[in-house]
């Protein structure tokens, strides 16, 4: 879905590969789900902020409804309960958040001569 609407994704399937994905550079959002194997999204969440503090996170889980583990994530989603539509404004809102607001852009002034 995200692919569809313009976005890059990249999977890691391992936490030490998303930490080592973090150091490289380049990733605008993350999403991460609660349960993982040995590593919660929480607490990967909490690594990849220490890495880059800047960089927005959402945590969701198909299995909890909240989340109440202490996290660094700046949002949470329960899997099932939210449209699409809903990832895709959190999403949407999260990276302007991070960029800040658009500068108007002015036209060039002319010269009088």
């Amino acid at each position: 879905m995200l692919e569809t609407r313009g976005y890059r994704v990249l999977t890691c399937t391992d936490p030490d590969c998303a930490v080592e994905m973090m150091k490289r550079g380049g990733i605008d959002l993350v999403l991460a789900d609660l349960m993982m194997p040995k590593l919660s999204g929480a607490r990967l969440i909490d690594r990849l902020k220490a890495i880059s503090p800047e960089t927005p996170a959402l945590l969701f889980s198909g299995s909890v409804n909240c989340c109440t583990e202490e996290s660094l994530a700046d949002g949470w989603l329960p899997k099932g309960e939210f449209a699409p539509m809903e990832l895709l404004e959190r999403m949407r809102v999260l990276l302007i958040r991070k960029r800040g607001p658009k500068r108007a852009v002015t036209a060039p002034r002319q010269l009088a001569s």
